[in-house]
């Protein structure tokens, strides 16, 4: 079977298990993973959010903006780097990524749940050769097109 649909099927499910978890309670997946991220590493930065979800900023900050909205999250600058934003849960928030951490922990043990660490390790280098194969195939794309 062609890696690429495991990948989909892998994804998706992961998907549906934090949908049937925490939908009602107003989160999108990527925002669950979002708070999580926050409540884990506080006062993280969105690069860092961006870094650690594979995802590029403009979506990081569309998924950040409701859950400031919600007054789960403030972003404010870095004093550090003014050109840096820094993430930290409210009250709320925090209260909120409290409860939902069990699940993240639940989902994320599911994930590899009967693996060696030998397999996990080689799985997370595949993974990691898949994302690098396709970024590097992106780059060509956008040089082409520029050329």
């Amino acid at each position: 079977m062609y890696p690429g649909i495991l990948i989909a099927a892998a994804r998706r499910r992961i998907k549906q298990a934090v949908i049937a978890r925490v939908g009602d309670r107003g989160l999108t997946p990527q925002q669950f993973w979002i708070l999580i991220a926050i409540h884990e590493t506080p006062a993280v930065s969105q690069s860092a959010i961006a870094e650690r979800t594979f995802a590029d900023a403009p979506t990081v900050s569309r998924a950040i903006a409701p859950l400031v909205e919600r007054g789960l999250a403030r972003a404010a600058t870095d004093p550090a780097d003014r050109r840096r934003t820094q993430l930290t849960l409210t009250p709320s928030g925090a209260k909120l990524a409290r409860s939902l951490a069990p699940i993240a922990r639940e989902i994320r043990e599911t994930v590899v749940a009967g693996m060696t660490d030998a397999e996990v390790e080689a799985l997370n280098a595949a993974l990691d050769r898949v994302v690098s194969n396709l970024d590097r195939l992106e780059r060509r794309r956008v040089a082409v097109e520029r050329a």
